[in-house]
């Protein structure tokens, strides 16, 4: 008897144990005649052979398939299999109403269902006939309707992707208002309420909970990382730092501060770090740096050391942050690395340290007067300028152009940082930013057009501005920018047409 007796489904070949009558994959009813050689479409209700005989009802099982009538056996001979298709539970597998299949079909064969079209040419099935494998996602590129978009609730939100994890309200330091929030997204509710106490809300379904790799554990949305973008206004200082279009997360940093000098004046710090990409870690050895540069500049200013004194020791406790960042392996390679650049206005005096080839520059709020660049790169451009080998275009157009001399790191050539300090006399502001800014405003006079004339007085919105200028170009690379504006004092008496003069050149 074993030998005569089925050891698959004649239909999609699943193995059948002895007494099966259905097949529990695809329903196939197993004492049914074998199959015709062309199988019309399963998803099509099939009309009833003219003399088949019936087929004995299923039994309740709890396993099944998708309860397809066989070919050759009628809806009215053949109850959908367990469960997937159990008629019951009106599984959205079934290609038909449950109730219907109690009737005998019509003799005619339901028509082909009409073809919806897709992009590029593709089409699926029009509503109404359901796949019987899923839920007819239509191919990749298709057009979501207004019900079907995984993130209905925020239909009209802009995909930005600057705000702060959780889509509420970023934390102060960041200069984020209620308002300002780049996705234009309201407060979690709902299901975004529930969320575990102090955990964060994801920004895309404004549901789940991030959990600690930075995902949705409900939609699995991978959410912006804080430092993305980021602002900050201080009194009369402002940064604003921004990942670019290009990059897979930002690696530069920044620090602005203000302090009382010994004499009971005000002085206002800005620095500014930028990754240096090649190596491992930069996003850290910016952040290192930077905290740690403007860390020293308050302990020194506070008990009267000069700034450009302050300046420098702010330089070497930077590089020995990074330093701190580097594999104990001796002669490890590609240590975290980065370059810096920093500005102090106190008691008249502006002064600037850097290494690398991020940049200062000076920017009157008269623009009758000159603009001028306060720093030289650390860069081999720099450099083929400076020996006389090249002309500056010549220089700044090779592919070598931008390979930096001098950085703040372990396997850094000897350390040299570069300080100046300058007195202007008339009032102005110091924009003080990385590469991702200067390489769509290269030259003073360019980056004195594209500032807007009330820096002086609106400093984190001229920074902004700054940002979006080098967006709007291509936003190649990170973007940071700091805002430091510069007021004579009254005694002073300003000159229309005066330049900045130094008042000790760089060392």
């Amino acid at each position: 008897m074993s030998m005569h007796r089925l050891s698959g489904c004649p239909s999609c070949a699943e193995p059948l144990e002895e007494g099966d009558r259905f097949c529990g994959v695809c329903g196939y009813a197993v004492s049914a005649p074998p199959p015709a050689a062309s199988v019309d479409n399963p998803t099509i209700p099939i009309p009833p052979a003219p003399q088949a005989p019936p087929s004995p009802p299923a039994p309740p099982a709890a396993a099944g398939g998708y309860g397809t009538p066989a070919p050759g056996v009628s809806h009215a001979a053949a109850e959908p299999a367990p469960g997937w298709g159990s008629a019951a539970s009106a599984a959205p597998t079934l290609v038909d109403d449950p109730a219907a299949w109690a009737v005998a079909a019509p003799a005619e064969a339901e028509p082909e269902p009409e073809p919806r079209q897709g992009p590029a040419g593709a089409t699926y099935a029009a509503p109404g006939h359901a796949n019987p494998y899923g839920t007819g996602t239509p191919p990749e590129g298709t057009p979501w309707g207004p019900a079907e978009h995984p993130y209905a609730g925020d239909a009209e939100a802009p995909q930005a992707r600057y705000d702060l994890p959780g889509g509420g309200t970023p934390p102060d330091a960041s200069g984020h208002s209620a308002g300002e929030n780049p996705y234009g997204a309201p407060p979690p509710s709902g299901a975004a309420a529930a969320a575990p106490e102090g955990g964060k809300t994801c920004i895309a379904c404004r549901a789940g909970h991030v959990d600690t790799d930075g995902y949705c554990e409900h939609c699995g949305h991978a959410q912006p990382r804080e430092r993305d973008h980021l602002e900050e206004e201080l009194g009369s200082v402002a940064a604003v730092s921004d990942r670019g279009l290009r990059h897979h997360r930002n690696e530069d940093s920044f620090a602005v501060a203000a302090t009382a000098l010994p004499d009971g004046s005000a002085a206002t710090v800005a620095i500014v770090c930028d990754g240096v990409s090649s190596a491992s870690r930069p996003d850290e050895a910016s952040a290192a740096a930077a905290g740690a540069a403007n860390e020293t500049l308050l302990e020194a200013l506070p008990r009267g050391a000069h700034p450009q004194e302050a300046m420098h020791e702010a330089i070497l406790a930077a590089a020995a942050a990074v330093n701190a960042l580097a594999p104990e392996t001796p002669g490890a390679q590609n240590a975290p690395a980065c370059t810096l650049v920093g500005a102090v206005v106190s008691s008249g005096l502006l002064t600037i340290g850097w290494v690398g080839d991020s940049r200062a520059y000076w920017v009157p709020d008269d623009r009758a007067a000159l603009p001028r660049r306060l720093t030289e790169d650390d860069s081999w451009a720099a450099q083929m300028v400076a020996a006389g080998l090249m002309g500056e275009a010549e220089a700044y157009a090779d592919v070598r152009a931008h390979a930096i001399t001098g950085w703040l790191g372990a396997d850094a050539y000897d350390l040299e940082p570069h300080t100046a300090t300058f007195k202007p006399d008339h009032p102005g502001v110091v924009v003080v930013c990385t590469d991702g800014l200067w390489n769509y405003a290269e030259s003073a006079r360019e980056m004195a057009q594209v500032l807007p004339a009330d820096a002086a007085t609106r400093p984190l919105h001229s920074a902004q501005v700054l940002v979006g200028h080098a967006l709007d170009g291509g936003g190649h690379d990170n973007v940071t920018v700091a805002i430091v504006p510069f007021a004579t004092h009254p005694e002073q008496e300003p000159g229309p047409d005066a330049e900045p003069g130094p008042a000790a050149g760089p060392e």
